[in-house]
C-alpha cells in the first residue's frame, strides 16, 4: 500500500489582521503564492510534476473568492497546467487540504500535491462573506429552534461546563506567549519561515504578557440576552485568552515514499492517520475530544503514545476542557506556544500547525505527533504525523 510522507513545509509569519499589520498591505492571493513559490525553491521539485494544489481559505468573499488557491498558484509561477482547488471546512480548511491530497496520494490519485491554505483578516473580515443573508435556512431553524450561538458564546459555555475558570484560561494564554518568545529566542521557528514584506516574526507575540496583564480585561462577548438564555456563564473569555485576528499562509508538500525516493526527495514525516468528526454544533468547539479519540482508535495507537500535540488555540477553554477529556500531558502541547500568542489566520491555520508540528518533531527527536483543529459548526480534524 502506497503512504503519504511530508517532504517539506513551509509559512509566512503571522501578522495581525489590521490596517497596521505587517502583511496588511499583502493581497491574500500573494500571500499564498508566496508560500507555494518558498516550497518549489526549497524542495527543488520541477513544477510540472505537481499533480494539484489543494488549498483552504474561510472568508471566501472579494480577494479570496473564486477559487483564490488557483490564483495563487499560477501567481507564483506554477505552469498553467497544474490544477487547484479550494476547500472551506472552517478554521480546519488548509488540515483537511492536506488530509485531501494525502488520501490522493495513497489512493494513487496523486503523486505530488501540495496542501496550503490562506487568511487575510485584515483585508477580508471574517464573517463577511455572509454579507447579511442566513446561511442557515428554514431546515436548521426548525431543529435547533432555540437558535445557535457565536463561537465566543461557545467558548463561554465550555468554560461553564467543564469548570474552567478565568484564572485558568489566562494562565494558559500566557504560557502561550511565553512559549512562542522562547522559542524564537532559541531559534526554533527558523526553518519553518518564510520572512515576507519585512516581517520576520509572529506579530501577535507579546513576550512581556502575564496573568496580571491579561486579568485586567473585560469579557469580550458579554451579552444581556445570552446571560438570561444561559445563566450558568461566568463570562471570563476575554481578547487576551482567546486567539487574535491574523493574516497569513502556509503549505505543505505530500507524495509517496516511493516517488519521493524517484525525486531524490527526503521525506520528514509520515501522514500516519486521519479523522474528521462532527459534534453538538451548539458548544462548537468540542469536537476535537472525539476527533483525538478516533485518529489514535485508527491509528491503533493510545495518547501516551503520542510525544508532541499541536491543539489549535482558537480559546483557551477549548483546549483546556479537551486535556481535561483526553488526559494529555499540557507540557507535551503546543510547546513553542499556540495560536493565541502566535495567530490564528484561519483558512492557514490548518497547514501552519502542521508545519510547527514537523519541524518540532525533528527538533525533539519525537517519534509521533499530534494535531488537531477545532472547526465552527462543530466539527474537527486529527492527523497523526510520524517522524521518518
Amino acid at each position: 500500500m502506497r503512504d503519504a510522507v511530508i517532504v517539506d513545509a513551509v509559512r509566512t509569519p503571522i501578522g495581525k489582521g489590521k490596517p497596521n499589520g505587517g502583511l496588511h498591505g499583502t493581497h491574500p492571493v500573494e500571500l499564498l503564492a508566496h508560500t507555494l513559490r518558498a516550497l518549489i525553491e526549497r524542495t527543488g521539485v520541477d513544477p510540472t510534476t505537481i499533480d494539484d494544489v489543494i488549498g483552504g481559505a474561510v472568508t471566501q468573499v472579494g480577494e479570496q473568492s473564486m477559487n483564490i488557491t488557483r490564483w495563487a498558484a499560477l501567481s507564483a509561477g506554477l505552469p498553467e497546467s497544474v490544477p487547484a482547488t479550494t476547500v472551506d471546512r472552517q478554521c480546519g480548511s488548509s488540515q483537511q487540504a492536506a488530509h485531501f491530497a494525502a488520501q490522493g496520494v495513497i489512493a494513487g490519485a496523486y503523486d505530488l500535491v501540495i496542501a496550503c491554505g490562506v487568511e487575510s483578516m485584515g483585508r477580508v473580515p471574517m464573517g463577511s462573506n455572509v454579507a447579511g443573508a442566513d446561511p442557515f435556512g428554514p431546515g436548521l431553524a426548525r431543529r435547533y429552534s432555540e437558535g445557535l450561538v457565536p463561537q465566543g458564546i461557545s467558548a463561554e459555555l465550555i468554560a461553564a461546563k467543564w469548570g474552567i475558570g478565568r484564572t485558568a484560561m489566562d494562565e494558559f494564554s500566557a504560557l502561550s506567549h511565553q512559549k512562542a518568545a522562547a522559542a524564537y529566542t532559541d531559534g526554533r521557528f527558523t526553518d519553518e519561515l518564510a520572512p515576507l514584506d519585512g516581517l520576520t516574526t509572529d506579530e501577535s507575540v507579546r513576550p512581556n504578557t502575564t496573568v496580571n496583564v491579561l486579568s485586567g480585561l473585560k469579557p469580550a462577548f458579554e451579552n444581556p440576552f445570552m446571560a438570561e438564555r444561559f445563566p450558568q456563564i461566568n463570562w471570563s473569555v476575554t481578547a487576551g485568552n482567546s486567539s487574535p485576528v491574523n493574516d497569513g499562509a502556509s503549505a505543505v508538500m505530500i507524495t509517496s515514499s516511493e516517488t519521493a525516493a524517484r525525486l531524490g526527495l527526503k521525506p520528514r514525516a509520515r501522514l500516519h492517520s486521519f479523522a474528521v468528526t462532527g459534534a453538538d454544533p451548539l458548544l462548537m468547539l468540542t469536537a476535537i475530544i472525539p476527533a483525538t479519540e478516533k485518529v489514535l482508535r485508527r491509528a491503533g495507537l493510545t495518547l501516551a503514545d503520542v510525544d508532541l500535540f499541536e491543539v489549535n488555540e482558537a480559546f483557551a477553554s477549548v483546549v483546556l476542557a479537551w486535556q481535561q477529556e483526553t488526559g494529555a500531558n499540557l507540557a507535551k502541547v503546543n510547546v513553542k506556544g499556540g495560536a493565541i500568542a502566535i495567530g490564528h489566520p484561519l483558512g492557514a491555520s490548518g497547514t501552519r500547525l502542521m508545519t510547527t508540528l514537523v519541524n518540532t518533531m525533528e527538533q525533539q527527536d519525537a517519534h509521533y505527533g499530534l494535531q488537531t483543529m477545532c472547526e465552527a459548526g462543530g466539527q474537527a480534524n486529527a492527523t497523526i504525523l510520524e517522524l521518518l
